[in-house]
């Protein structure tokens, strides 16, 4: 399931996430305020279907969705934990399930850390600072669902 992160369609979606105004958004890009609502309308649209084409595919029942700002919260159905899908402008579209990990010795420590501030940082959410992956998820998806 690909997302264009480098299309003007998905630049405008960020900015527009980020809390910029159509307006705001066409004056930056020298273009009419109609043809940032057209083109938002669009990648609203393919959010709204790698959200839930991702659910679908990983067995994830959906319990609440934002797709303005692009996350899916759910509960992973063969793993009866909680789910979030997000789109995130550096990460790309990523599925995190919750979990209790030692996650000091795990290969993807770095990832999952950088992930997870990647994405904080992203939604102008602070988050502390942990070495505990597990724990910065728990405290930024907390917040996530907060915010919805």
């Amino acid at each position: 399931m690909f997302l264009p992160t480098d299309e003007k369609q998905f630049a405008f979606w960020t900015m527009r996430r980020s809390g910029m105004q159509n307006i705001e958004i066409a004056k930056n890009f020298d273009i009419s305020r109609q043809a940032v609502s057209h083109a938002l309308l669009s990648m609203t649209k393919k959010i709204e279907k790698i959200l839930l084409d991702m659910a679908n595919a990983n067995s994830i029942a959906v319990e609440i969705v934002n797709f303005e700002k692009g996350i899916l919260l759910g509960r992973s159905v063969p793993l009866k934990v909680t789910a979030i899908i997000f789109v995130s402008k550096k990460q790309g579209v990523q599925v995190w399930f919750e979990h209790e990990g030692v996650c000091e010795n795990c290969e993807k420590y770095k990832e999952c850390t950088e992930l997870l501030w990647d994405y904080a940082e992203e939604l102008g959410i602070k988050i502390e600072n942990t070495n505990d992956p597990t724990e910065m998820a728990d405290e930024l998806f907390r917040k996530v669902r907060e915010s919805l």
